[in-house]
């Protein structure tokens, strides 16, 4: 069970780093105005969330075998048939609402930073 937690939190990692990453540039092709870059980086980061959100409430029903976690698992690492839609369901839908909440805390931060901003305006 410790290395579909493992397998699991690197997929998630790994799929939210890159979601990070275009919000990231996102956020840099605005910094001429910077509370329009934290607005638009807090929008982006509060989709994430309900994303995960949504992966989570999937993962309940989805095949486990069609999973990116499953594929990484070793033959011998894979716990039995009976087990196996279970065991992965569980730790996919743990480790889904863990990197919402991480990221809905970081999407709170951009609305505050968006927010405490006073609105510049170019001249």
């Amino acid at each position: 069970m410790e290395n579909m937690r493992r397998v699991a939190y690197e997929t998630v990692l790994r799929a939210c780093a890159f979601g990070s990453l275009a919000i990231f540039c996102v956020m840099i092709g605005m910094s001429f105005m910077p509370k329009l870059s934290f607005q638009a980086g807090g929008f982006l980061t509060t989709l994430m969330t309900a994303i995960l959100v949504f992966k989570a409430h999937e993962a309940k029903t989805k095949d486990y075998r069609r999973t990116e976690m499953w594929l990484y698992l070793t033959k011998d690492q894979r716990p039995p048939a009976t087990y196996a839609q279970w065991a992965s369901s569980t730790v996919l839908r743990e480790t889904y609402l863990q990197f919402a909440k991480w990221s809905s805390i970081i999407a709170i931060v951009m609305w505050v930073l968006a927010l405490l901003m006073p609105a510049t305006t170019l001249k």
